[in-house]
């Protein structure tokens, strides 16, 4: 049948299963937009800005395992994608961003909002392309979809000329494509020497990684650990794969890790590593990592092999293909004092925090009491991030969104509004500072227009708070430029945009407030005040071995009398 480029475009949308997609109009896309109104089978919201609609679409990719989609306009429409895009490549989220750019005619003219939106993505991009003829629309279409859900994930742009929205073609329905885990790859002596080192080793750790969430693979992962009975780390991408209330989890390791997972990895005999490229901020001084053990690396993407650390057998495929294969090969073994001893280690140097006050770890612990542990965390970047990974337990994958590889400041709350629409009836909560809520504060209107009823919590300490820490610790205290006390009041600002606020102060104040917030139905912003001198412990500088990380009592300051140590078995 006949149908113009925009009637193409939402016919293979509907092929590829797209439901809902987060996007803001303009004169280019216009045509796309007036088709999309005659479709209610496909939810369209309407974003107080373009980058949040990249970022409601990741969000909404992450908690599904699905694609993603995004629209916008051309020229400063679509470069506003951009800081979305990067977030997702750098995370591994498939995402396909839909722009319209001026007509073929007017291209390299610098005709109106034009830009050249595809040479500007190619480096964030898994691929990206500019559709000139409509007779091509739908088969890269189709090809964005399965680009994007294929081997290692992750964006996608396609940019659509004007011309091509209106114009027709022959368009003739195709079922989706299936797109089948990575195991072609998998080559079974990879297999056998990795089964061999595990059955030799002594001292195992299980590290896992945002593939081990992507990939699905929790169960397996789990039957890995039972079978050899290691302890367990990850890093911040991979919170969920492996429970985090399970006794033998160690907590996150690297900058911001646990004492007891960076110390089992420093003295580990052998490292199992599934779905981690070995982030600068995970391994520290790199000649240091887990120099006295053999790594044993499981990863979709042979491109992160031997890239940051050099590993003894690696094991290419989808993690959860992989174990599914590795698992048989792996012989029983009961508890070890090895693992006894890194189990001890998290009692020896348990997470603790100052009781007298508020503060951003009692946050995440009366967050994670009061829901039972099964809200759907989103975060900005900072402080509070690191305290959502470490007081906050995931059972499950998919449970945890953040910007893990670019650091997004403004990602989290465009991306709740996407868990959200993704998950409707499960609690999600955005943990932000002050700092990044400022970013993107706009998409509040968003979240209210539709009623997205979000728990929008800012952990208020008036300062940019990692960049204060790192200024107090290694720049003699010289606050440069991180400093926020003004007189803005986020609760006349949330309510001002539509949205229910309180103040929370004391910790007497914080259950109250967040038990109304869940009874509301609507969106509700918390701001919780704390003190602007509340560091993340433990740290490791950067550039030094995980295993010199240090807390509050390697710094020599002493607690209140009063203050107790929170262990991490009552977390």
């Amino acid at each position: 049948m006949k149908l113009n480029g925009s009637q193409i475009l939402i016919e293979c949308l509907k092929e590829q299963g797209v439901d809902t997609v987060f996007g803001y109009p303009g004169g280019a896309i216009l045509n796309v937009y007036d088709e999309l109104y005659r479709h209610s089978e496909i939810r369209h919201i309407l974003t107080s800005h373009e980058q949040g609609a990249c970022h409601a679409a990741d969000g909404y990719a992450r908690a599904t395992g699905r694609v993603g989609v995004c629209f916008a306009t051309s020229g400063p429409g679509a470069t506003n994608l951009v800081t979305g895009i990067a977030t997702a490549n750098m995370d591994s989220v498939p995402l396909v961003a839909i722009t319209c750019n001026v007509g073929t005619s007017l291209l390299g003219k610098d005709s109106f909002q034009e830009v050249d939106i595809a040479g500007v993505t190619i480096p964030i991009t898994k691929y990206n392309v500019i559709v000139k003829d409509v007779n091509n629309l739908a088969d890269t279409i189709r090809k964005a979809f399965r680009i994007a859900r294929s081997g290692r994930p992750g964006p996608v742009l396609v940019d659509l000329t004007k011309n091509v929205t209106a114009e027709t073609a022959e368009y003739t329905p195709v079922k989706r494509e299936e797109i089948l885990p990575m195991s072609s790859e998998i080559i079974e002596s990879d297999l056998q020497k990795a089964a061999q080192m595990i059955n030799e080793a002594k001292r195992p750790v299980v590290f896992a990684g945002g593939g081990a969430v992507l990939s699905g693979c929790s169960r397996e992962l789990k039957k890995l650990v039972d079978t050899i009975q290691a302890p367990v780390c990850d890093s911040l991408m991979g919170k969920g794969a492996f429970n985090g209330s399970d006794e033998r989890y160690l907590g996150m390791v690297g900058m911001h890790g646990t004492k007891a997972a960076n110390l089992s990895v420093s003295r580990c005999d052998l490292l199992i590593v599934a779905g981690s490229r070995f982030s600068d901020r995970v391994i520290g001084n790199a000649k240091q990592f887990a120099k006295g053990a053999k790594i044993v690396q499981i990863d979709v993407d042979p491109a992160e092999v031997n890239k940051n650390i050099k590993v003894d057998v690696c094991v290419i495929g989808d993690c959860g293909e992989v174990l599914k294969r590795l698992n048989p090969l792996l012989e029983k073994k009961e508890a070890s004092e090895w693992l006894e001893e890194c189990v001890d280690l998290t009692k020896k140097y348990p997470l603790h925090y100052d009781e007298d006050r508020l503060t951003g770890p009692f946050i995440m612990q009366e967050i994670y009491r009061i829901t039972n542990g099964e809200a759907k965390i989103v975060t900005e970047v900072g402080q509070h991030q690191m305290w959502a990974a470490q007081y906050y337990r995931y059972k499950e994958p998919r449970q945890l969104f953040t910007s893990g590889g670019l650091g997004t400041m403004g990602y989290g709350l465009g991306a709740s509004l996407g868990v959200k629409t993704a998950w409707p009836g499960r609690t999600v909560v955005n943990i932000a500072g002050d700092g990044c809520f400022r970013m993107n504060m706009n998409e509040l209107a968003t979240a209210s227009r539709y009623n997205i009823p979000i728990i929008q919590v800012v952990m208020n300490n008036s300062v940019l708070g990692m960049v204060h820490q790192w200024q107090e610790l290694f720049y003699g205290g010289r606050y440069s430029y991180t400093i926020l006390k003004d007189k803005v009041d986020y609760c006349k600002l949330a309510e001002a945009l539509g949205c229910a606020a309180m103040r929370v102060t004391t910790r007497e104040e914080f259950a109250p407030a967040f038990e109304k917030a869940l009874t509301l139905g609507c969106p509700v912003l918390l701001d919780c005040v704390i003190g602007e001198n509340d560091n993340v412990y433990p740290m490791v500088p950067a550039g030094h071995a995980i295993s010199e990380a240090f807390d509050q009592d390697d710094l020599g300051g002493k607690k209140s009398s009063s203050a107790r140590t929170r262990k991490k078995d009552e977390i």
